[in-house]
Parts: C-alpha cells; sequence; structure tokens
C-alpha cells in the first residue's frame, strides 16, 4: 500500500512550507496525485525528491537545472559532468571571496595611519579605477577575478 501524505504532512515533515511546495508543482519538480477535499495529495517519496531539491539548492543549483536532474518517471538522473561543473564554479566563488575576505582583514589591521597611505590598499584603489576589478554580472557588490594582498 503507497502511503499518501497530504500538503500539511509534506510540509511538516520536509520543513518546506506549503506555499512552496505548490510552487515546486507548478515547476514540475514534483507531482500530487490527488485531493482529500481541498488538499493536495502527495506520494510518501515525495520526501526525498525534496531532500534531493535542498541538496541541489544548497549547492546553487537552479530550480531548472534541478529539473533537469529527474527522469520524465521522477527517478534521479544526475548528470556527473554537470556536478564537476557546479564545484569548479564553487572552487571559483571560494577564491573570490577568500581573497575578498583576506583583503577585508588587511584593511582592518593594517598599520598605516590611513587606508590611503597603504601600499596594498592602494594597489587595490588603481586596480579598481583601471577596470582590473570587473563587478560580476550577477552581483553588484565585490571582484568578478579574485584579487590577492600582500600582507604589510
Amino acid at each position: 500500500m503507497t502511503t499518501h501524505l497530504d500538503i500539511a504532512e509534506v510540509a511538516q515533515q520536509s520543513g518546506v512550507p506549503a506555499s512552496t511546495l505548490r510552487f515546486y508543482e507548478e515547476k514540475g519538480l514534483i507531482a500530487s496525485t490527488g485531493r482529500r477535499g481541498l488538499r493536495r495529495l502527495f506520494d510518501g517519496g515525495v520526501l526525498e525528491r525534496l531532500a534531493l531539491i535542498a541538496v541541489g539548492r544548497s549547492a546553487g543549483f537552479s530550480l531548472d537545472e534541478i529539473a533537469q536532474m529527474f527522469a520524465p518517471s521522477g527517478t534521479p538522473r544526475i548528470d556527473r559532468r554537470m556536478l564537476a561543473a557546479k564545484a569548479d564554479e564553487l572552487d571559483r566563488t571560494i577564491r573570490k571571496l577568500s581573497a575578498m575576505r583576506d583583503g577585508l582583514r588587511h584593511a582592518a589591521a593594517c598599520p598605516a595611519p590611513s587606508h590611503m597611505e597603504c601600499p596594498t590598499f592602494q594597489r587595490i584603489v588603481r586596480a579598481a579605477a583601471s577596470g582590473a576589478i570587473k563587478r560580476s554580472p550577477k552581483s553588484k557588490a565585490g571582484p568578478a577575478t579574485p584579487l590577492r594582498f600582500a600582507r604589510p
């Protein structure tokens, strides 16, 4: 016998709000199996699928990318090249964030009387003025390329 959960039970067990469940259904990520009164019913397997969606979202995949990771039957079919590409993207992001963190730590601890007297900060300002530090197309903040900051 297949276990059916109504939308409130799925929301409670998965921690995913009912509004998000309805949105995921609209996007084709999950499918209800019917209704009990006005409430959608889902097969118990939806909880595993929601867990896979959560992992994908945590890794930075879009909902469209996650949708591609499921066969029409609903079984996972995860493209290993897609995973490797996302891992490479995360490596680039980590390098950028690490460089920015190092720059902020340097600026916070720099012994120069003012930041404008700090050779490292001056190099950063010149790089930004020359366009060497470009903003990411997705974000208005932060450099698009990693910076290396010299220690004082």
